[in-house]
């Protein structure tokens, strides 16, 4: 466990094994916890490192507004604090917002990324897209943190041997200081850089759930906008794809940066 400090916010962060370093980034919610079962795969062959975002996990939770630029910023900071030079990048959810944002602002910091269930905005499409935004928006403010990982586990994992993970993301969820989930989901709407995408030249892996929340046509449809992109399903898996379906996760990770420089 170790701690740095960048714009006046303490920010948590793990290493774990030795080689290209390798950096995953969690989702809104979430904390370098939900990273247990990639760590000791990825850790046997790579350097990994692990943090917690501004106002996630073991982190400071500064008042005021967040947003993705913050963020993106911070990630940055930790790269030149501990002098990884280019590193492998993975982001889920939120976190590949910010993975996003980094590889549009600074390219040359990324010798790969891994995007997994998202896309290069968040905008609202349909109906649909609005009523869902608009139920989680209110539910997260009328609704205890614990509650909240209550409901999203059965959605996340509905089958009756994920039990555990169900409890686990309830107890996660539960420990989530409120103010600062808020601030955190409040940044990623009306967030994005899809305008940007040309920018981004590294080899590109865009991972989809078969039963995310994005649908896969979307996938499908930007990352031919992605110069040196290509898209991998991942079936009967949801939003948490790296907990649900972690085997085949880790085996495409694995796969995709050993391809690097090939």
């Amino acid at each position: 466990m170790a701690f740095f400090e960048h714009d006046d916010c303490s920010l948590h962060y793990e290493e774990y094994g030795l080689g290209e370093p390798v950096l995953l980034l969690h989702g809104l919610g979430s904390s370098c916890q939900d990273w247990e079962y990639q760590i000791p795969a990825l850790a046997s062959q790579y350097r990994v490192i692990v943090m917690d975002m501004r106002g996630h996990g073991r982190s400071d939770k500064p008042y005021g507004r967040y947003s993705i630029q913050a963020m993106s910023n911070d990630v940055e900071a930790l790269i030149e604090h501990l002098r990884l030079g280019p590193v492998h990048l993975i982001g889920l959810s939120m976190g590949r917002m910010i993975g996003f944002q980094l590889a549009v602002d600074q390219p040359h910091l990324l010798k790969s990324l891994c995007i997994v269930n998202s896309a290069p905005q968040v905008k609202v499409r349909s109906a649909g897209d609005l009523w869902q935004l608009a139920r989680r928006w209110t539910l997260s403010r009328i609704v205890s943190m614990h509650t909240l990982g209550e409901a999203l586990g059965k959605l996340l994992f509905p089958k009756p041997e994920q039990a555990d993970l169900r409890r686990k993301m309830a107890e996660r969820w539960g420990k989530n200081d409120k103010r600062a989930y808020l601030a955190s989901f409040d940044a990623i709407v009306g967030w994005g850089v899809e305008n940007k995408l040309g920018r981004i030249t590294c080899p590109t892996l865009i991972i989809a759930a078969e039963h995310d929340y994005t649908p896969v046509s979307l996938k499908e449809a930007y990352v031919k906008r992605l110069p040196n992109a290509r898209l991998l399903v991942i079936k009967d898996s949801r939003h948490a794809t790296p907990l649900d379906q972690p085997e085949q996760f880790n085996r495409t990770l694995l796969e995709f940066m050993a391809s690097i420089g090939v």
